[in-house]
């Protein structure tokens, strides 16, 4: 079965190559590969102590930030190695400042995980939430190298638990401990007779509390606010905003909106800003007057749309209401802990099955899920007319947050326990 996966793998790589050529992203996903090993022979040494982090995406970089950082308070004369498998996580978070070297995965083949972890020789090794790569667990297995899941989601339609997954079951044997999100993934791994897995809840929980240890206050955004209610619009997507924009054009209420969409390119930003009727100014076109000393009151505008990364979180705390965009695709809604955290009420859009914390929230009330116009109106109407319903709902998404931390030290105290 490993000849025919690694045949696999080998064809996927030549066919990726030739996509490259025409798509923007798999020409990123291809051409960061290439320059992987030297980048590791220049970064580590052979007398380098080192611990390997492996994230898919963004997301699950995020994920593991807590644990990472923990790790390198508890070990801090081993370097970190993070490693991506996805564009679009490594293109925003390549210059981090958690990890001491940001690369790709190279592709699971047999050549490239013995040469990643001769190069890399890790101590220990974190996969964070999914990602099962044959031959790299192999290795790491053969080598003895300690292994962990950590933030784990197992579901019964995953390849493991099919009649036909003989050869995935195998992979999960490399693992020497997973510590998973819920009772539901430590029972489908019990069932396939592996007692060394642990709840630890899910590490973004961590993630997002810490947010609040923080300084989260931008001047612009109390200025722009003007100490009236706002609603924070966050991650939206254009069947979002159709909605959104329908709304706010019609609001005879005294309200401010922000919008950070999920796409900030410039044409689409354009489009947006032109469907609003109401007074709006862009990021982009603040920074601006900033730059060049021209005269510019934010308190002037009802919208403000933020056409750069990096500032929704702290944003959200300015937030009376949120609204979370991408319920309305596929696989869904955003992150909804990060206005969670701040104990303000949440909207989202119909599809949230993927996401145990938005279900939950759902199942609260604390967070309200709407398909259509009608159920947004009367949705946001009723939380900007009724305080202590906006107050209320707010209060159980902190709390949630709150109630659900705590992975991290989970995870940690095994760790200790594993004498490593």
């Amino acid at each position: 079965m490993f000849f025919l996966y690694n045949l696999l793998v080998h064809f996927v790589g030549f066919v990726l190559k030739i996509i490259a050529v025409f798509n923007p992203k798999m020409k990123l996903f291809v051409e960061g590969r290439k320059t992987v090993f030297d980048q590791i022979k220049q970064k580590i040494s052979s007398t380098d102590k080192t611990i390997w982090f492996h994230a898919a995406s963004l997301g699950e970089f995020e994920q593991g930030i807590p644990v990472m950082e923990k790790i390198k308070t508890k070990f801090p004369n081993h370097k970190l190695i993070v490693t991506f498998f996805s564009p679009s996580g490594f293109e925003v978070r390549k210059n981090n400042s958690i990890a001491d070297v940001t690369i790709y995965l190279p592709l699971d083949t047999k050549q490239n995980a013995k040469q990643f972890l001769d190069l890399v020789h890790p101590k220990m090794v974190f996969f964070i939430k999914y990602e099962y790569w044959p031959n790299y667990l192999h290795e790491l297995k053969k080598r003895q190298i300690k292994t962990y899941l950590i933030s784990g989601i197992l579901r019964e339609n995953q390849v493991f638990f099919k009649w036909y997954g003989g050869f995935y079951r195998n992979c999960l044997k490399t693992f020497d401990y997973f510590f998973v999100q819920n009772e539901s993934s430590k029972k489908l791994l019990q069932s396939l007779d592996y007692q060394n897995v642990k709840i630890s809840g899910d590490t973004r929980f961590d993630r997002v509390v810490s947010i609040l240890e923080r300084d989260n206050s931008l001047d612009f955004i109390e200025e722009f606010k003007d100490n009236t209610t706002t609603i924070v619009i966050g991650s939206s997507w254009p069947k979002d905003e159709e909605l959104l924009i329908n709304f706010i054009n019609n609001s005879t209420e005294k309200v401010k909106f922000i919008i950070a969409p999920h796409n900030i390119k410039p044409e689409q930003i354009l489009e947006l800003q032109k469907s609003i009727t109401k007074k709006s100014i862009l990021f982009s076109d603040y920074s601006d007057a900033l730059r060049t000393g021209r005269d510019l009151s934010l308190r002037e505008y009802d919208v403000f749309i933020i056409n750069t990364i990096g500032l929704l979180t702290k944003i959200y705390s300015y937030a009376n209401i949120s609204y979370v965009g991408g319920g309305f695709g596929n696989p869904g809604v955003h992150n909804i802990l990060e206005p969670a955290t701040f104990g303000i009420p949440i909207v989202i859009g119909p599809n949230y099955a993927h996401f145990a914390e938005a279900i939950a929230l759902v199942n609260m009330e604390g967070c309200v899920s709407i398909s259509n116009q009608n159920e947004l109106n009367e949705t946001i109407s009723t939380l900007l007319s009724n305080d202590d319903i906006r107050h209320e709902k707010g209060h159980i998404c902190g709390t949630f947050v709150q109630m659900n931390k705590g992975a991290t030290e989970v995870i940690l105290n095994h760790i200790d326990n594993d004498n490593l």
